[in-house]
């Protein structure tokens, strides 16, 4: 890809608790220490330097927590960088007070103090934690790891992969690059990285048997990069977005989105023979490549087995009445090449060339950043129908705290259970929630720039 630093080794391309849950038993455990500092690790291949990143633990990504479904996630946050931290339990459906938000749902964590997270799973499926206090840097510099809430139930399969795919801006020294807060990354696309990792490896290749069936969880934690994503020598079924399970699994017929913050679960059955690479695939700018391979080694079984059944879906939250549903709009609104002329920033009416001069690009309904009255305030168990207006040039990546929602269909019909809503430039689309989780929720863009430079908002859940 155009700008994108050329690895040592050679690119294999194409052809080469307050809300009303399901109640669990909670068992006594102790707090695990989850602990944000600096660490080191071989982000570029070797010849090139090791990396300073900033990882939970030290590493990136950090420890996988994995729990049964209505187990008990207990983490002691101890912070040991040189600022303040948080942690975001992205996709859960969590108590209010744990869902990680400084100045909203908790106060950031000072260098050397300490924060209980104390919450049920409820339910299974793929998710994340990752900071969110300084954000797009913190996040750039490694601080995020999987989530991971087991079925009760084992699946027909034969293994699972976790791969977190991220992009990086590296510097040919190895240090990440440092400008964090650019004017041309906030009024764009977002900081795109120039090398792209999965588990912070460079194009990593597993080892695969011919039928064997796996379950591929994808977590896309860039901060803005968009992956089209498609399989070769793999028959998939995409089986949950978000971390919730689909109706039906869906074959794979051609690329998929992965947009910043959307996970996507594969079942997928390796087609390839012996000796050949599987891979899933990215496909660029430029020419598709491998994102992950899979080095296929002997046979499984001598035959494949049928299409893989629906995951065991979680408990919905309510029953989506549009009929009776509080009525919202969003307008996205500013970026470069964009329409906004004026926006609210700081109580104050400011021109979008005011608004520049304070690296402020982007606006919901016409207001910079968080405001003090709510984008919405409804009563618990009330339905939400919110149409949402892109009127800038740019996608976006909508991720709404503590709740899941669905995309409304032109039909009238409902997309699947999503955290995260990807939507293009110029696009409109409409979301549907029942507002079964009390409390402060944070709505914004997952693109870290476009969030730092205006786009946030929040939404209260009364009880």
């Amino acid at each position: 890809m155009t700008g994108f630093l050329k690895p040592t080794r050679r690119s294999v391309l194409l052809g080469a608790g307050a809300m009303t849950l399901p109640r669990f038993a909670l068992a006594q455990s102790s707090f695990e220490v989850l602990e944000p500092k600096i660490g080191m690790a071989q982000i570029l291949p070797e010849p090139y330097p090791q990396t300073e990143i900033w990882g939970f633990g030290g590493t990136s990504p950090g420890p996988q927590i994995r729990v049964k479904q209505g187990q008990r996630v207990q983490r002691r946050l101890v912070n040991s960088l040189a600022e303040p931290a948080a942690v975001h339990w992205h996709g859960i459906r969590n108590d209010n007070a744990m869902d990680g938000v400084p100045g909203l749902t908790q106060e950031a964590v000072a260098p050397g103090a300490t924060f209980d997270y104390d919450f049920i799973a409820p339910d299974a499926g793929t998710y994340w934690y990752h900071t969110h206090y300084n954000t797009t840097e913190q996040m750039d510099r490694g601080l995020y790891g999987a989530l991971i809430v087991e079925e009760a139930d084992a699946l027909d399969i034969d293994r699972e992969e976790v791969l977190i795919i991220d992009d990086w801006v590296m510097r040919q020294s190895g240090e990440i690059d440092p400008e964090f807060q650019t004017p041309m990354n906030r009024s764009h696309g977002g900081r795109m990285g120039n090398f792209v990792t999965t588990n912070s490896l460079f194009q990593p290749v597993l080892p695969a048997k011919t039928n064997e069936r796996m379950r591929l969880r994808l977590i896309n934690a860039s901060n803005a990069r968009i992956f089209p994503l498609g399989l070769q020598g793999l028959a998939g079924w995409i089986v949950a977005y978000d971390g919730m399970p689909v109706a039906a699994p869906e074959r794979v017929e051609d690329f998929f989105l992965l947009a910043p913050a959307q996970r996507v679960d594969l079942i997928v059955d390796v087609t390839a023979k012996q000796g050949e690479l599987a891979a899933i695939i990215w496909a660029t700018e430029q020419e598709p490549q491998i994102q992950v391979g899979f080095d296929v080694t002997g046979a499984a079984s001598s035959t494949a087995r049928p299409a893989p059944l629906a995951l065991p879906a979680n408990d919905e939250a309510g029953v989506i009445d549009l009929g009776s549903a509080m009525q919202a709009k969003l307008v996205l609104a500013g970026g470069a090449m964009g329409s906004l002329k004026e926006a609210e920033f700081d109580g104050e009416i400011k021109t979008f060339r005011q608004l520049a001069e304070a690296n402020q690009f982007w606006a919901f309904n016409g207001v910079v950043g968080m405001t003090d009255k709510p984008l919405v305030d409804v009563a618990q168990w009330e339905t939400v129908r919110m149409k949402i207006e892109n009127e800038s040039s740019f996608p976006h990546a909508m991720h709404l705290h503590g709740q899941h929602f669905r995309t409304v269909l032109p039909d009238g019909s409902f997309g699947p259970l999503r955290d995260t809503l990807y939507i293009g430039g110029l696009e409109n689309a409409e979301i549907a929630f029942v507002a079964s989780n009390p409390g402060k929720w944070l709505y914004h863009c997952h693109m870290l720039s476009h969030q730092d430079a205006g786009m946030k908002t929040w939404m209260n859940v009364r009880a």
